[in-house]
């Protein structure tokens, strides 16, 4: 009973002293950083070129789409990176070949919903 309150106290302090150090290190920054208002570095930059639309402009959906099924794949595919090299004993390798089977029908299922086609 006494480790436990004695553990809360630790993490107190220590939640403490790193919103404290937080704040100081937030307004030190704030206090010896220059304050001069530039318009040139306020604009935004576009490769070199001026900006020729509003940057809060709405794109198409698919944009997201095709974002969005990247970064899901993408991240089911790091997870193959661990088996790679690793000797997968007994069931290992049977869970191994359940992802890609489902992850290849994932990709098969969007592939014929037309999530990937473009016009």
């Amino acid at each position: 009973m006494l480790d436990f309150f004695d553990n809360t106290r630790h993490l107190g302090v220590t939640a403490g002293v790193s919103f404290g150090l937080a704040l100081v290190l937030f307004a030190a920054s704030a206090w010896v950083s220059p304050s001069v208002f530039n318009f040139d570095k306020s604009q935004s930059y576009e490769c070199g070129f001026e900006p020729f639309e509003d940057a809060r402009a709405r794109f198409d959906v698919r944009f997201y789409l095709v974002a969005l099924l990247f970064i899901v794949f993408d991240l089911e595919v790091a997870f193959l990176f661990p088996l790679v090299g690793a000797s997968l004993p007994g069931g290992g390798l049977a869970t191994a070949v359940a992802f890609l089977v489902v992850l290849t029908l994932g990709f098969v299922y969007e592939w014929s919903a037309g999530a990937l086609q473009w016009s």
